[in-house]
């Protein structure tokens, strides 16, 4: 067999999943076409208690940690020098890339005022005291980060070899600035829950929350590196990748078991134990989270489970789930602004956030079968018509 390279998938684009996820971008379109036109309170159950709600959860902080897998590989690759997970690395930018993007598009649909974002690039009107303020320069200079991180893919594709050898010279000024600046923002993203104080369930409020939603962002990354080389290679008839996969479960199964043991004996130093069998919503989500993290640790830090594709898929997708539930929690559910506030998704707030998903999986379909992204043999490369 040749040695795999990276190299474009090939085949027919406009497929009927394709259009499928194209008609849900478009209806998500006309809502957001609403939104800009007759404002926030025509498309969403947002409030005075509730000012933000799944476009802010789901589309920027849900999405931002799938989007970690390019900071996970980074990391684990270029930092620690595990240069045999290397095959991983440009797919998972890819889906960082993505995943960052359209977060911040999201972002600006979420702004009430979004004519005024500018403003944050302004020196005289930079609040350097505002976690929010840290949160957005970082997330803007990643976003930079991360399409410079993959323009070795459009070069490639170009034959841009100068310009390529050229930038590769200092990529590596690049890839500390991709390592470090999701450290800080996806730590921030906790730090923006203390701000909550009391309207926040003692079972999420801690002043470890930076630590502990940087670590869910890495395990939600490596398992969105997981998920992703399985569907792909299974969709696309390419080889597996499960031998590479089995390796980097135990990473995952270290960065689970460490949140748990740090989570629980936060719970248990601070005396909040008794709110874990309240049997009241928060106590039932608190158990739901975090038997997925424990299950999907079981599975990962078994030397022979981990080695069985379906359930390293499975552990995958339920670290994943966990992760997600997560932040729900934290930012919706076990968020109580008093007064008798309540919030529920409108079904255009849905719309919208699956639009958002939908791009994301079209723009995904376009650059691995266009793009020199998928590390794959040159025998296997051939036309696909997923």
């Amino acid at each position: 067999m040749a040695h795999p390279i990276h190299r474009p998938l090939g085949g027919k684009v406009v497929t009927k999943p394709f259009i499928f996820f194209g008609l849900l971008a478009v209806v998500g379109a006309y809502f957001i076409l609403r939104r800009f036109l007759f404002g926030l309170d025509d498309v969403t159950n947002l409030s005075g208690g509730y000012p933000w709600g799944i476009w802010v959860v789901v589309d920027i902080m849900v999405a931002t940690a799938f989007g970690c897998g390019g900071f996970a590989m980074a990391l684990l690759v270029y930092i620690f020098n595990r240069n045999k997970f290397h095959p991983l690395v440009r797919p998972a930018l890819l889906g960082g890339l993505f995943g960052y993007t359209l977060a911040a598009v999201a972002l600006m649909v979420d702004l009430g005022r979004y004519w005024n974002a500018f403003n944050i690039l302004l020196p005289w009107q930079m609040n350097l005291n505002s976690i929010m303020f840290e949160v957005a320069i970082c997330m803007m200079a990643y976003i930079l980060v991360l399409w410079i991180e993959f323009s070795p893919a459009f070069l490639d594709r170009l034959g841009l070899r100068r310009l390529r050898e050229w930038l590769q010279r200092y990529m590596f000024i690049i890839i500390a600035l991709g390592v470090v600046l999701p450290t800080m923002h996806q730590s921030s993203f906790g730090s923006v829950l203390l701000v909550m104080g009391s309207q926040l369930s003692p079972l999420w409020y801690t002043t470890w929350l930076p630590l502990l939603f940087l670590l869910t962002a890495l395990a939600m990354g490596y398992s969105v590196v997981i998920l992703e080389s399985t569907l792909v290679s299974n969709a696309f008839a390419l080889p597996s990748e499960q031998r590479l996969l089995s390796k980097l479960s135990p990473v995952l199964a270290a960065l689970l078991a460490g949140f748990l043991v740090l989570r629980f004996a936060d719970i248990l130093w601070r005396g909040q134990a008794g709110l874990m069998f309240a049997g009241d919503v928060n106590s039932l989500m608190f158990w739901i989270e975090n038997l997925l993290f424990l299950a999907a640790a079981v599975i990962l830090g078994s030397p022979t489970w981990r080695r069985n594709q379906r359930l390293m898929f499975l552990a995958a997708l339920l670290m994943v789930a966990g992760g997600t539930i997560y932040r729900l929690d934290a930012f919706l559910i076990a968020y109580e602004p008093g007064n008798g506030w309540t919030y529920f998704p409108s079904v255009s707030e849905i719309m919208v956030t699956v639009a958002v998903v939908s791009v994301e999986i079209m723009l995904y379909l376009w650059f691995v079968k266009r793009l020199p992204v998928l590390h794959i043999p040159r025998e296997a490369s051939q036309p696909s018509t997923a």
